[in-house]
């Protein structure tokens, strides 16, 4: 049910003068299998009501907050309390957009469009207070327009790579063959670079072709994975970066292919220790964090638990003009960066139904993966 269909039963309520019996017994139960995150107010904004998708949103249970006024949620309440005594002054509902609300008790801000609607229960005054993040739109049509363009590109790069590829066997055919027509090894040095030449272009083609392999499902345990790169990563390492794992033990199993998920963590976590190293940054840290997340959204789809992975650095950051093209093909910040590691984590990714993303500053990277729990369709 969508918001205006909230306000509407508000004034069927209002219209009909239900008690505060019916309204438990009929909107309470109607709002509570609603996707949009909804709070009921009394006339002194006190909560006497939230659905699920609030409780999530707000990270706070119904015990928590009820008969709390909800301004008392943040940490600066002015500008609520300012669309409040707006909606009470002109009697009707209000809507705000993209409001940033910087939330007492967490330490991320949440962005998102809210509607406040006031209606009569009796001669009581309540409020129906409705919120939807607007992060969440944006990050769905974000993810939608890097898939089809990473898509395309993919394509586009695969043709070339192809069109490469036919003649690299006629040139490195011919080099054989001229080499064993040449009597002095001196002049065969020259096939031989050209032979090696050949040989290494045709790796580097072989690599933007990428795999068609389809993945092996089985059921596994995201520590697994974790823990493999964490080994993989800590011998290439050494001593020089400190390490720092941060799980959630509690994380159930789920269905993916191994060794193609720890391809995506070992690339992305390559590029962490690659970053740290090549910049000399002081006391070089990469964390492995892993969390579960309700009642997320990966293109359209929404999931009722994902697991999220977060590979975090303290490395130099990504140019901000950088950081919506790194998932394409032939896209690095590194100059000897060939830029299809991260190409190829969104490749498995997808394989896989899930989702990446990344945010970067200067001392904090992070990228987060996130995967369904649900069985996985091979």
């Amino acid at each position: 049910m969508q918001c205006g269909l909230l306000f509407a039963f508000a004034y069927e309520i209002n219209s009909k003068v239900l008690s505060v019996v019916d309204l438990d017994s009929e909107f309470h139960r109607i709002i509570e299998h609603q996707y949009t995150a909804v709070a009921v107010l009394d006339s002194a904004y006190r909560v006497e009501h939230l659905n699920s998708s609030a409780e999530l949103l707000l990270v706070r249970s119904e015990k928590q907050l009820l008969g709390q006024t909800f301004d008392s949620l943040f940490v600066d309440p002015v500008e609520i309390q300012t669309v409040f005594s707006s909606m009470v002054k002109e009697g009707a509902s209000v809507s705000v957009r993209s409001a940033n609300w910087q939330l007492a008790h967490l330490t991320e801000d949440v962005t998102l469009d809210f509607i406040l609607s006031p209606f009569m229960d009796g001669d009581e005054l309540r409020i129906i207070l409705e919120m939807l993040p607007a992060e969440r739109a944006v990050r769905i049509n974000r993810d939608e327009g890097r898939v089809d363009q990473t898509e395309t590109s993919r394509h586009m790069v695969r043709g070339l790579a192809h069109e490469i590829k036919n003649p690299l066997g006629g040139i490195r055919g011919a080099a054989q063959l001229l080499a064993a027509e040449l009597p002095n090894e001196d002049l065969q040095e020259y096939t031989k670079v050209i032979i090696e030449e050949a040989d290494r272009l045709r790796t580097l083609v072989d690599r933007l072709l990428g795999s068609h392999q389809l993945p092996d499902f089985s059921r596994l345990n995201i520590h697994q994975v974790v823990e493999r790169v964490f080994s993989l990563l800590k011998a290439e390492s050494g001593d020089r970066i400190e390490l720092v794992r941060d799980y959630d033990p509690s994380i159930p199993e789920f269905i993916g292919d191994e060794a193609q998920l720890i391809q995506v963590f070992l690339n992305i976590a390559r590029n962490a220790l690659q970053a740290l190293t090549e910049n000399d940054r002081p006391n070089p840290r990469i964390t492995f964090k892993t969390r579960t997340v309700r009642q997320f959204t990966i293109r359209q789809q929404r999931h009722r638990i994902v697991v999220r992975v977060d590979v975090i650095d303290n490395g130099p950051g990504i140019k901000r003009d950088l950081l919506e093209k790194i998932f394409y093909p032939m896209i690095s910040g590194r100059a000897s960066g060939t830029g299809l590691g991260l190409s190829v984590v969104q490749q498995l990714t997808e394989l896989h139904n899930g989702t990446v993303e990344c945010e970067s500053a200067p001392g904090r990277t992070r990228f987060s993966v996130y995967f369904p729990l649900e069985v996985a369709n091979g």
